[in-house]
C-alpha cells in the first residue's frame, strides 16, 4: 500500500503515551507508533512530553491536567486542532481523537478528516447530548470510527460514512502468565459506574482477596473517602494507580479480572490488556462487554452479585491460554493498525473517484 503522510489529533490532558491513567492516549500512541513501523509519515499533535516515533508537535508547554486547567475549557484543545488543520495540505488523512471539536474545522479543507469516537454518542438519563445536534448536522461529510458495535448501536446520530475498528492491545507489552496468584483485580477509573462497589461486595461474598487499582480523579475524593475506603480490609485493598510498566504484573498475578460495569462502556481496554496476560473477565454484559469477554470461555457474564460470586467460584475452568489467543486475533495493536490502513486507503480512494 501507498505509504501516507497522516496526522493524528490528540487530546491535551495526559502526555502520549500517558505516565498511568489514559485510555485514549495509550491507543493514539500505539497507532502512531505502528503506522511509523509500517512506514508512513505520521505527525503528532499532543501534549508536550509526549514520547514517540512520529514527529510531535505542541502548542502548550505542558499536559493539561498538570496545568490545572478544568476538563470543561476546550480551548487548547481547539488550539491544537487550529495548528494541525492549519497544515492540512501537508497530510493525507487528518485523524481526530477529539470528539466534537473537530468539525468546527473538517468542512475547512480537501484533505480527508477520520474521527474515532472514543466516548460515547447518545442522550444519558441526564437530559439531551448537546454535541447530537452538532455532530447530525454534519452526519453526511464525517467518517465515524467507534470502537464497538454495542457503541455504534447506541449512537443517536446515524452517519452516512461509518466503521467499527476495535482498540488494540502491546502483545509484547502485556504478556502470557499461566500461573496466577490467589487475588482478584478490579482496574479502572474510580467511580460508582465502573462498577467497584459491586466488584468489593462480590468479593467479601465470596470470602476472596481483591485488589482495587485506579485513579481517583478530584471529583470522585469524596466518593472513596466516604464510601470505598470504609469498605476497605486485609482482604480488599486500594493499590494506587499504577503505571503502564506495573499494570501487567497485576493482570497477569491474577485469578480473574472484575468489572461488573453500571454504564455502557464503549470498548473498556482494561478487559483486552487482563486476556492479554492470560486472566479470564468475569463482567456484568453492558456495552461492549459481551464482544470482548466470550463467556464460558474467556470469562464469564454475570447479572447479579450472586452471578459474579458463582463465577469466581468456576474461574479455574477458563483456559487462560485461550484468553490470550482471543486478543491475539481480535484486539492486537498489529490488527488495529491494519484496518485503520486500509480504511485510510479506502476513504482516499472514493475521494479522489468524487474529485474525477
Amino acid at each position: 500500500m501507498k505509504k501516507l503522510r497522516i496526522a493524528h489529533v490528540a487530546p491535551l490532558w495526559f502526555t502520549i503515551p500517558p505516565k498511568k491513567y489514559g485510555g485514549i492516549e495509550r491507543i493514539v500512541a500505539e497507532l502512531a507508533n505502528g503506522q511509523v513501523a509500517r512506514g508512513h509519515k505520521v505527525t503528532l499533535f499532543a501534549a508536550a512530553g509526549s514520547k514517540t516515533r512520529a514527529k510531535l508537535v505542541t502548542v502548550y508547554d505542558k499536559p493539561l491536567t498538570q496545568a490545572g486547567i478544568p476538563w470543561q475549557n476546550p480551548l487548547w484543545n481547539l488550539e491544537n486542532l487550529s495548528a494541525c488543520f492549519k497544515r492540512a495540505a501537508d497530510f493525507d488523512i487528518i485523524h481526530s481523537h477529539l470528539d466534537l471539536w473537530t468539525l468546527f474545522f473538517q468542512e475547512q479543507t480537501a484533505t480527508p478528516v477520520v474521527h474515532t469516537f472514543h466516548n460515547q454518542l447518545y442522550r444519558t438519563a441526564h437530559g439531551l447530548d448537546d454535541r447530537l445536534e452538532l455532530f447530525s448536522a454534519h452526519r453526511r461529510t464525517t467518517n465515524g470510527v467507534f470502537i464497538s458495535q454495542a457503541e455504534r448501536k447506541k449512537a443517536k446520530v446515524h452517519f452516512l460514512k461509518n466503521w467499527v475498528i476495535y482498540n488494540g492491545v502491546p502483545l509484547d507489552h502485556f504478556r502470557f502468565r499461566a500461573n496466577p496468584h490467589d487475588y482478584f483485580v478490579w482496574i479502572a477509573r474510580v467511580n460508582k459506574h465502573k462498577g467497584v462497589e459491586n466488584a468489593i461486595a462480590a468479593a467479601k461474598r465470596a470470602g476472596v482477596k481483591l485488589l482495587l487499582a485506579g485513579r481517583i480523579d478530584p471529583v470522585q475524593r469524596d466518593y472513596f473517602r466516604k464510601v470505598i475506603k470504609p469498605k476497605l480490609t486485609r482482604n480488599i485493598r486500594y493499590v494506587g494507580e499504577l503505571s503502564e510498566r506495573e499494570l501487567p504484573a497485576l493482570y497477569g498475578g491474577a485469578r480473574a479480572l472484575l468489572y461488573p460495569i453500571e454504564w455502557e462502556e464503549p470498548f473498556g481496554l482494561v478487559m483486552a490488556e487482563a486476556m492479554a496476560c492470560g486472566t479470564p473477565v468475569i463482567a456484568y454484559p453492558r456495552g461492549s462487554v459481551p464482544e470482548l469477554v466470550k463467556h464460558g470461555k474467556t470469562g464469564f457474564l454475570a447479572h447479579s452479585i450472586a452471578g459474579l460470586v458463582r463465577a469466581m467460584r468456576r474461574v479455574d475452568e477458563i483456559d487462560r491460554r485461550a484468553c490470550r489467543v482471543w486478543v491475539e486475533k481480535k484486539f492486537s495493536v498489529d490488527g488495529m493498525v491494519e484496518n485503520y490502513e486500509k480504511l485510510y486507503h479506502r476513504i482516499l480512494a472514493n475521494t479522489n473517484i468524487r474529485k474525477k
